[in-house]
């Protein structure tokens, strides 16, 4: 029934469409421009032929702007600090990806220097903290040259308790001072 009702309704509409034929519309008038006898005829610009090969376009070269990877904080190089346990100098997993990153940056610039600069938080002497700051920067720097980065690359530092990043007396603030620090030559 429906495609009865479906087939009716196109066929009505088709009908309706359907036209009585073509009028004759009056066409365009044409305008004679041959010149007359004794006026003067414009000059035919000369036409040049069109060469047989394509012109050759050369595409607009531009250099790609390289940003500097240690300051894209996007990269992974610019992320510069290694965070340790309480009275700990070995890197955490979650930080040796990016020591990597950093190795492999001084091994394909081997002009280029930094400072491993260790820390400590404020619990324990002073000449204890001097000392774990050192061994904290030297684990740093180890792992960068079994990776391939030159010794001349790499200095160490220990500012142990000296520099804090964090003022508070908790485990949060001491936690965020307990690091290395990589800081490149010229930053």
């Amino acid at each position: 029934m429906r495609k009865l009702i479906f087939i009716m309704a196109a066929l009505a509409l088709l009908a309706g469409c359907a036209s009585e034929g073509t009028k004759e519309q009056p066409g365009a008038a044409v305008e004679d421009r041959t010149p007359a006898v004794g006026e003067i005829k414009p000059p035919v610009a000369a036409v040049k032929p069109i060469p047989d090969t394509a012109p050759v376009v050369k595409p607009v070269t531009s250099k790609p702007v390289v940003a500097n990877p240690l300051k894209d904080p996007n990269n992974i190089l610019s992320k510069r600090s290694v965070y340790y346990d309480y009275d700990s100098s070995v890197i955490k997993d979650e930080f040796k990806p990016m020591v990597s990153a950093h190795a492999r940056y001084l091994t394909q610039n081997r002009s280029t220097k930094m400072v491993i600069q260790g820390n400590t938080d404020e619990r324990g002497s002073r000449e204890y903290n001097i000392a774990l700051g050192q061994r904290r920067a030297d684990s740093v720097k180890q792992m960068m040259l079994l990776l391939g980065a030159q010794e001349s690359q790499i200095e160490t530092v220990s500012f142990g308790e000296e520099k804090p990043r964090a003022a508070g007396k908790d485990e949060a603030s001491y936690s965020q001072n307990r690091r290395g620090d990589i800081v490149y030559a010229g930053e």
